[in-house]
C-alpha cells in the first residue's frame, strides 16, 4: 500500500512539469529572437512568444482536438505557434 501512496505524490509532484518545460522554452525562443535580432526589447519578444504559445496550445487542444493537456503535442503545437508569432512580430514591427 505505501508504494502505491509514493507513487502518486511522485505523480502529483510531476503534474504540472510540461507546463513549466513549455513556459522555459518559449522564454528561451523569446530570448533567441531578440539575441539575433539586435536586442531590441526582451520583454516585447517574451510577451509575442508567449501569446504565440497560448494560441498555438489553444488551437491543439480545443480548435483542432489533435491533443489533450496530459500528452506532450500540445508543447510542440505551442512551439511553432510561438515561432509563427515571433516571424510576424519581427517582420511587420516598425522599424523607423
Amino acid at each position: 500500500m505505501t508504494r502505491g501512496r509514493t507513487a502518486a505524490r511522485r505523480e502529483a509532484r510531476l503534474e504540472y512539469a510540461d507546463i513549466i518545460i513549455a513556459v522555459v522554452g518559449v522564454f528561451a525562443l523569446g530570448w533567441i529572437a531578440d539575441s539575433l535580432t539586435g536586442r531590441r526589447g526582451l520583454f516585447a519578444a517574451t510577451l509575442v512568444a508567449g501569446t504565440g504559445a497560448l494560441c498555438g496550445g489553444f488551437l491543439a487542444v480545443r480548435v483542432f482536438g489533435v491533443a489533450t493537456m496530459d500528452e506532450t503535442g500540445w508543447m510542440i503545437w505551442a512551439g511553432v505557434g510561438t515561432v509563427a508569432c515571433l516571424i510576424t512580430f519581427y517582420l511587420f514591427r516598425n522599424t523607423r
